[in-house]
């Protein structure tokens, strides 16, 4: 019996040595950045302006993609939906803020109940009955390059950054 009491206090020992010394290591490496889910975010109601003209502020966008040589970026989406705040967050909030600052001009479509701003969604192929958020990339001259007609962002809170970076690294402009 004493052997085996003997047994067990060293295999529990050693056990015990090696998850701690796993978790020393773990706690040395910082996680990357970039290979974190978004960051999750307390609600704002001011994303989507409820007296927003979405058709005004995108011809708006557009003059101003040609000057500065860049795409314009819809979000669709209302101010209910949480992962409509995670997202907007990411793209405001390096790396991702960097990039869109840099390429991009971000206009907020609000889809109100999923309702509002109709044709809208049927023009740029937002299907919003796969969920929201939704995005569009158009081209300075309005040309639609990009939609995310499979619901590919509607669960934003689970996307990475890393994967956000590269989509909006895939479709920034090139040619700038």
């Amino acid at each position: 019996m004493n052997l085996l009491w003997r047994s067990f206090v060293y295999l529990t020992i050693t056990v015990a040595g090696l998850v701690l010394s796993h978790n020393a290591s773990a706690q040395q490496r910082p996680p990357q950045p970039d290979n974190q889910p978004l960051e999750a975010v307390e609600y704002r109601t001011s994303i989507y302006a409820a007296d927003a003209d979405a058709n005004q502020e995108i011809r708006e966008a557009l003059k101003l993609a040609t000057a500065e040589k860049k795409r314009v970026l819809l979000v669709f989406g209302a101010n209910w939906c949480y992962d409509c705040h995670v997202l907007d967050r990411a793209l405001h909030e390096d790396p991702a803020g960097k990039i869109v600052r840099e390429s991009f001009l971000l206009v907020h479509v609000d889809i109100g109940e999923g309702d509002k701003n109709a044709e809208l969604t049927r023009t740029y192929r937002i299907p919003v009955e796969k969920g929201v958020p939704a995005v569009a990339v158009l081209n300075s001259d309005g040309k639609l390059v990009y939609s995310s007609g499979e619901g590919e962002f509607e669960s934003a809170r689970t996307m990475f950054k890393k994967d956000l970076v590269a989509f909006l690294n895939h479709w920034k402009n090139k040619r700038q």
